[in-house]
């Protein structure tokens, strides 16, 4: 099954659809983009249309709803989550300012877990 991503004002993901990947099939038995946008497009009335896999080959991460697709970046990208984080160019994702600790095995028989703390720019043990 192929994913695509209906794009609304500023790039906002407004919902993902399932498309059969048979539908994306050109006469050569190729999948194309451009006839599952066509097919989403005739099916629904709208125009903007961008394709998204679970694996992030197509568009770096895989689409969902709030996300934006940066046409630039030719990337889906996920709201971010904190002002002081930064967007890292090479995944689309957010990188905090500090990296996350990795918790020791104490920690996780404990399930404890990290959070960020925006005001003290710290991972806040929990």
């Amino acid at each position: 099954m192929a994913h695509f991503a209906k794009i609304g004002l500023n790039g906002k993901v407004l919902q993902v659809q399932v498309v059969k990947n048979e539908v994306l099939h050109d006469s050569n038995g190729v999948e194309q983009e451009n006839i599952g946008i066509d097919f989403l497009t005739q099916s629904t009335g709208w125009a903007v249309w961008k394709q998204t896999s679970y694996n992030g080959n197509i568009r770096k991460n895989f689409a969902g709803v709030g996300m934006t697709y940066d046409e630039d970046r030719d990337a889906f990208i996920p709201p971010k989550p904190f002002n002081s984080w930064t967007l890292n160019e090479t995944t689309c994702r957010w990188d905090p300012p500090v990296a996350r600790p990795e918790l020791t095995q104490e920690q996780i028989d404990n399930n404890n877990y990290y959070t960020w703390n925006e005001q003290n720019q710290t991972w806040d043990l929990i």
